[in-house]
């Protein structure tokens, strides 16, 4: 019994400390995206990575689940006779919920697992070392602008895939299901007011943060991993990077739609 309690102990004081190396971490690099010299090069080249070079998986994703939207909201309408609300059901549904949602997680896959990858391995080639050794901070040099591109390609990107997400919607709804093109967009207008977009763009912020502070800090802390080192080392922390910001963008969904939702 002593040695179960001991274990349950150990295993909390380091989940304890790995959450607050996290939050320091997220700090310092939020911090960090303001310190001066600022760094537009590498804030533009982060910008073309995670936002510019994601445009056609979040493209092709947005399409076809604006046409899935389409096709099993209209099914399920029509069995009430308000085939006519398929636009408003489409548009509020990405615009609120499923646009920052599955736009993290395609980032996170296309992008997050890189920088996590690419981290890790400057942590074990000793390029981060040699930052520290000639006083630069490395979290200033490699994280702000990670940070500042992530904020902001994060919200575009999920503007992004509403709208095309939305005309999928209608390709399925009024060009192969025959509803008619205004009902679609009025419908769609009179149902959305800026309080929908607003939550939208507020979840992409959270979700950028979030994606970017855990697969910055797997890579860079992957010399810490007890697991393995090395090879190994940049495999578990890029696996580790993916599972848990794709858990946590789910978690920080809810938490936040429940906020939301309950403000009046």
């Amino acid at each position: 019994m002593t040695a179960i309690i001991k274990n349950i102990g150990a295993k909390s004081i380091v989940l304890f400390e790995e959450m607050g190396r996290i939050a320091i971490f997220s700090i310092k690099g939020l911090f960090h995206m303001f310190s001066l010299p600022l760094q537009p090069s590498k804030i533009i080249h982060q910008i073309n990575f995670i936002g510019a070079k994601s445009i056609f998986i979040i493209c092709l994703t947005g399409g076809f689940t604006g046409m899935v939207l389409g096709l099993q909201g209209y099914y399920t309408l029509v069995k009430f006779g308000s085939e006519g609300m398929l636009g408003a059901a489409v548009a509020l549904s990405l615009i609120r919920e499923l646009g920052p949602v599955l736009t993290a997680l395609m980032v996170i896959g296309r992008a997050g697992s890189a920088i996590a990858a690419e981290i890790s391995i400057m942590r074990i080639s000793e390029q981060i070392d040699a930052l520290e050794t000639m006083n630069i901070s490395s979290i200033r040099f490699l994280m702000g602008p990670r940070f500042a591109a992530a904020i902001i390609s994060f919200p575009l990107l999920t503007a992004l895939f509403d709208v095309i997400g939305i005309f999928g919607g209608y390709l399925t709804g009024s060009v192969l299901l025959n509803i008619e093109e205004s009902v679609y967009f009025h419908r769609m207008e009179s149902s959305i007011v800026m309080r929908d977009i607003n939550e939208g763009f507020i979840k992409s912020i959270l979700f950028a943060l979030v994606v970017i502070t855990i697969c910055c800090y797997q890579g860079y802390y992957t010399h810490l991993k007890r697991e393995g080192h090395g090879a190994q080392g940049v495999r578990l922390a890029t696996t580790s990077a993916v599972v848990l910001s794709s858990v946590l963008v789910l978690v920080v969904d809810y938490i936040i739609t429940s906020f939301l939702l309950s403000k009046p």
